[in-house]
Protein backbone atom coordinates (compact mmCIF):
# COMPACT_ATOMS: atom_id res chain seq x y z
CA UNK A 1 0.00 0.00 0.00
CA UNK A 2 0.92 3.30 -1.18
CA UNK A 3 0.93 5.89 1.44
CA UNK A 4 0.54 9.79 0.66
CA UNK A 5 3.91 10.52 2.61
CA UNK A 6 5.46 7.94 0.30
CA UNK A 7 3.96 9.59 -2.55
CA UNK A 8 4.71 13.22 -1.48
CA UNK A 9 9.00 11.44 -0.95
CA UNK A 10 8.59 10.33 -4.55
CA UNK A 11 7.25 13.22 -5.99
CA UNK A 12 9.13 16.22 -4.12
CA UNK A 13 12.16 16.39 -6.49
CA UNK A 14 11.80 17.49 -10.09
CA UNK A 15 10.41 14.15 -12.39
CA UNK A 16 9.98 13.24 -15.89
CA UNK A 17 7.34 11.57 -17.66
CA UNK A 18 8.61 8.06 -17.39
CA UNK A 19 8.53 8.65 -13.80
CA UNK A 20 4.70 10.03 -13.71
CA UNK A 21 3.57 6.81 -15.92
CA UNK A 22 5.56 4.58 -13.10
CA UNK A 23 4.03 6.20 -10.36
CA UNK A 24 0.85 5.91 -11.93
CA UNK A 25 1.41 2.23 -12.28
CA UNK A 26 2.07 1.91 -8.99
CA UNK A 27 -0.59 3.89 -7.76
CA UNK A 28 -3.20 2.00 -9.85
CA UNK A 29 -2.04 -1.45 -8.84
CA UNK A 30 -2.09 -0.32 -4.76
CA UNK A 31 -5.38 1.01 -5.38
CA UNK A 32 -4.32 4.29 -4.41
CA UNK A 33 -7.54 6.58 -3.29
CA UNK A 34 -7.82 9.44 -6.16
CA UNK A 35 -9.56 11.78 -3.78
CA UNK A 36 -6.17 11.89 -1.34
CA UNK A 37 -4.17 12.53 -5.44
CA UNK A 38 -6.75 15.23 -5.94
CA UNK A 39 -6.09 16.70 -2.29
CA UNK A 40 -2.23 16.56 -2.59
CA UNK A 41 -2.60 18.92 -5.61
CA UNK A 42 -3.14 21.54 -3.62
CA UNK A 43 -0.02 20.93 -1.41
CA UNK A 44 1.65 24.48 -0.20
CA UNK A 45 4.81 23.24 -1.92
CA UNK A 46 3.51 24.27 -5.43
CA UNK A 47 6.06 21.87 -7.07
CA UNK A 48 4.89 19.15 -5.14
CA UNK A 49 1.05 19.96 -6.08
CA UNK A 50 1.84 20.54 -9.48
CA UNK A 51 3.58 17.05 -9.71
CA UNK A 52 0.43 15.72 -8.61
CA UNK A 53 -1.52 17.55 -10.73
CA UNK A 54 0.44 15.94 -13.67
CA UNK A 55 0.11 11.99 -11.89
CA UNK A 56 -3.11 12.84 -11.71
CA UNK A 57 -4.38 13.73 -15.25
CA UNK A 58 -2.56 10.55 -16.51
CA UNK A 59 -3.77 8.25 -14.21
CA UNK A 60 -7.26 9.36 -14.09
CA UNK A 61 -7.03 10.08 -18.14
CA UNK A 62 -5.23 6.11 -18.41
CA UNK A 63 -8.88 4.85 -16.75
CA UNK A 64 -11.62 6.93 -16.22
CA UNK A 65 -14.24 4.46 -15.81
CA UNK A 66 -12.05 2.93 -12.67
CA UNK A 67 -12.34 6.07 -11.24
CA UNK A 68 -16.21 7.15 -12.00
CA UNK A 69 -16.88 7.17 -8.39
CA UNK A 70 -14.44 10.15 -7.88
CA UNK A 71 -15.23 11.90 -10.38
CA UNK A 72 -18.36 14.80 -8.36
CA UNK A 73 -15.76 15.10 -5.77
CA UNK A 74 -13.08 15.75 -8.62
CA UNK A 75 -14.85 18.29 -10.31
CA UNK A 76 -15.99 20.23 -6.92
CA UNK A 77 -12.29 21.17 -6.51
CA UNK A 78 -12.44 22.69 -9.93
CA UNK A 79 -13.15 26.49 -8.28
CA UNK A 80 -10.53 26.42 -5.41
CA UNK A 81 -7.27 25.59 -7.91
CA UNK A 82 -4.76 28.52 -7.41
CA UNK A 83 -1.70 27.06 -8.41
CA UNK A 84 -0.92 27.89 -12.34
CA UNK A 85 0.71 24.92 -12.85
CA UNK A 86 -2.10 22.45 -11.62
CA UNK A 87 -4.25 24.44 -14.31
CA UNK A 88 -3.20 23.06 -17.24
CA UNK A 89 -4.05 19.38 -15.78
CA UNK A 90 -7.64 20.00 -14.46
CA UNK A 91 -8.46 21.59 -17.31
CA UNK A 92 -7.15 18.66 -20.32
CA UNK A 93 -9.19 16.59 -17.76
CA UNK A 94 -12.55 18.40 -17.98
CA UNK A 95 -12.02 18.64 -21.24
CA UNK A 96 -11.70 14.51 -21.53
CA UNK A 97 -14.74 14.20 -19.46
CA UNK A 98 -16.98 16.62 -21.48
CA UNK A 99 -15.54 15.14 -24.68
CA UNK A 100 -18.12 13.30 -26.59
CA UNK A 101 -16.20 10.51 -27.27
CA UNK A 102 -16.46 10.20 -23.42
CA UNK A 103 -16.89 6.40 -22.21
CA UNK A 104 -21.32 6.62 -22.11
CA UNK A 105 -20.81 5.65 -18.15
CA UNK A 106 -19.11 9.14 -17.59
CA UNK A 107 -21.18 10.79 -20.15
CA UNK A 108 -24.39 9.58 -17.96
CA UNK A 109 -22.78 10.43 -14.42
CA UNK A 110 -21.68 14.32 -16.17
CA UNK A 111 -25.45 14.92 -17.15
CA UNK A 112 -26.37 14.60 -13.33
CA UNK A 113 -23.66 16.66 -12.16
CA UNK A 114 -24.25 20.50 -12.00
CA UNK A 115 -21.14 21.54 -14.15
CA UNK A 116 -22.28 25.51 -13.22
CA UNK A 117 -19.07 25.86 -11.28
CA UNK A 118 -16.74 23.96 -13.51
CA UNK A 119 -18.43 26.23 -16.65
CA UNK A 120 -17.77 29.61 -14.74
CA UNK A 121 -14.33 28.24 -14.00
CA UNK A 122 -13.85 27.53 -17.56
CA UNK A 123 -15.13 30.78 -18.63
CA UNK A 124 -12.53 32.53 -15.96
CA UNK A 125 -9.36 30.58 -17.20
CA UNK A 126 -10.66 31.51 -20.73
CA UNK A 127 -10.80 35.48 -19.75
CA UNK A 128 -7.35 35.17 -17.21
CA UNK A 129 -4.53 36.96 -19.12
CA UNK A 130 -2.50 35.18 -16.47
CA UNK A 131 -3.60 31.88 -17.49
CA UNK A 132 -1.22 30.26 -20.15
CA UNK A 133 -2.48 29.44 -23.47
CA UNK A 134 -2.68 25.68 -23.49
CA UNK A 135 -5.32 25.80 -20.53
CA UNK A 136 -7.17 28.77 -22.14
CA UNK A 137 -7.31 26.31 -25.02
CA UNK A 138 -8.86 23.55 -22.98
CA UNK A 139 -10.78 25.81 -20.98
CA UNK A 140 -12.50 26.65 -24.60
CA UNK A 141 -12.70 22.79 -26.18
CA UNK A 142 -14.54 22.21 -22.79
CA UNK A 143 -17.19 24.90 -23.04
CA UNK A 144 -18.22 24.36 -26.41
CA UNK A 145 -18.61 20.59 -25.69
CA UNK A 146 -21.16 21.88 -23.00
CA UNK A 147 -22.49 24.32 -25.22
CA UNK A 148 -25.43 21.97 -25.98
CA UNK A 149 -26.48 21.57 -22.40
CA UNK A 150 -26.53 24.81 -21.32
CA UNK A 151 -27.31 27.09 -24.75
CA UNK A 152 -26.54 30.42 -23.41
CA UNK A 153 -22.92 29.49 -23.12
CA UNK A 154 -22.94 29.52 -27.17
CA UNK A 155 -23.24 32.84 -27.25
CA UNK A 156 -21.38 33.52 -24.73
CA UNK A 157 -18.01 31.48 -26.36
CA UNK A 158 -18.64 33.14 -29.27
CA UNK A 159 -17.75 36.57 -28.35
CA UNK A 160 -14.75 35.54 -26.10
CA UNK A 161 -13.29 33.48 -28.61
CA UNK A 162 -13.62 36.60 -31.14
CA UNK A 163 -12.19 38.86 -28.06
CA UNK A 164 -9.03 36.68 -27.62
CA UNK A 165 -8.23 35.88 -31.30
CA UNK A 166 -7.75 39.97 -31.57
CA UNK A 167 -4.53 39.82 -29.93
CA UNK A 168 -4.12 35.90 -29.97
CA UNK A 169 -1.42 33.25 -30.27
CA UNK A 170 -1.17 31.41 -33.05
CA UNK A 171 -2.57 28.60 -30.99
CA UNK A 172 -6.02 30.73 -29.90
CA UNK A 173 -6.60 31.91 -33.47
CA UNK A 174 -6.17 27.87 -35.02
CA UNK A 175 -8.65 26.72 -32.00
CA UNK A 176 -10.57 29.66 -32.15
CA UNK A 177 -11.48 29.42 -35.64
CA UNK A 178 -12.17 25.87 -35.52
CA UNK A 179 -14.51 26.82 -32.43
CA UNK A 180 -16.21 29.41 -34.21
CA UNK A 181 -17.33 27.51 -37.12
CA UNK A 182 -18.58 24.16 -35.10
CA UNK A 183 -20.46 26.99 -33.18
CA UNK A 184 -21.92 28.69 -36.54
CA UNK A 185 -22.65 25.57 -37.54
CA UNK A 186 -24.42 24.46 -34.69
CA UNK A 187 -21.99 21.42 -34.42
Amino acid sequence: MVTIDQLIEQITPSIGKTKVLSLCKVLRENEFDLSDLVNLTFHNDRGIGFRAAWVLENLFLSLPIYYLEDIAYLLSKIKNIENPACKRHYAKIILNLTDKKAPAAIKKLIEKLDLEPVVEQCFDWAIDPEVKIAVKVFALESLYNLSNRYIWIRHELANQIQFLMRNGSPGIQSKGNKLLKLLANNQ
